[in-house]
C-alpha cells in the first residue's frame, strides 16, 4: 500500500450471500436444484441430483477458491467418480446460455470465473477490488475494498 496516500482510510467491506438464496437463484435460473453446504474457509460442498441409468442419485463435488486476480476467479474442484465428466459436459451446455461465457475450463480440474466478461459485473468490479471469496456455516462471503 506504499503508493496509496497515506491522508484515506481504506475500508474492507463483506457481502455475504445465504447458501438457499444461491440456490433459489440458481434454480430459478436453471431449473435445477442444488444444495450448497460449507466444507471449509475456502471450499464449498455443492450437490445435486441426476438420473444415471435410470435411478435418480445425489452427486457432489467441493469447489476450492485457489486464488483471486483482478476480476478472475481461480476454483478447483473435487469429487468422485465421473464428476469430471460432468461437470464439463454442464459448462459445455451452460457456454450457449446467458453469461456462460464467465466460466472457462482449464487444465486438471480447474475453472475461471472471468467475471470481467459480464457486463453487470465488470462494471462493478470496476469500482472494487475483490480481496477474497470464503465460506462460513451459512454464507458465502465477498471481501472487496471500494476503489479511490
Amino acid at each position: 500500500m506504499a503508493d496509496r496516500p497515506a491522508n484515506i482510510v481504506f475500508i474492507t467491506m463483506e457481502f455475504r450471500l445465504k447458501y438457499d438464496e444461491i440456490d433459489s437463484f440458481i434454480e430459478q435460473k436453471t431449473g435445477r436444484k442444488i444444495g450448497l453446504s460449507f466444507a471449509s474457509e475456502h471450499c464449498v460442498h455443492v450437490g445435486m441430483d441426476v438420473n444415471v441409468l435410470m435411478k435418480s442419485m445425489t452427486m457432489g463435488l467441493d469447489i476450492s477458491v485457489d486464488r483471486i486476480e483482478g476480476s478472475d476467479i481461480f476454483l478447483s474442484y473435487s469429487g468422485g467418480m465421473g464428476i469430471e465428466f460432468m461437470v464439463k459436459t454442464a459448462l459445455q451446455h451452460a457456454k450457449n446460455q446467458p453469461g456462460g461465457d464467465v466460466v472457462e475450463i482449464l487444465d486438471g480440474n480447474r475453472l475461471l470465473l472471468a467475471l470481467g466478461k459480464n457486463a453487470q459485473a465488470g462494471s462493478l468490479l470496476s469500482r472494487v477490488t475483490l480481496n477474497d471469496v470464503r465460506f462460513d456455516e451459512k454464507y458465502a462471503i465477498v471481501d472487496f475494498t471500494p476503489k479511490v
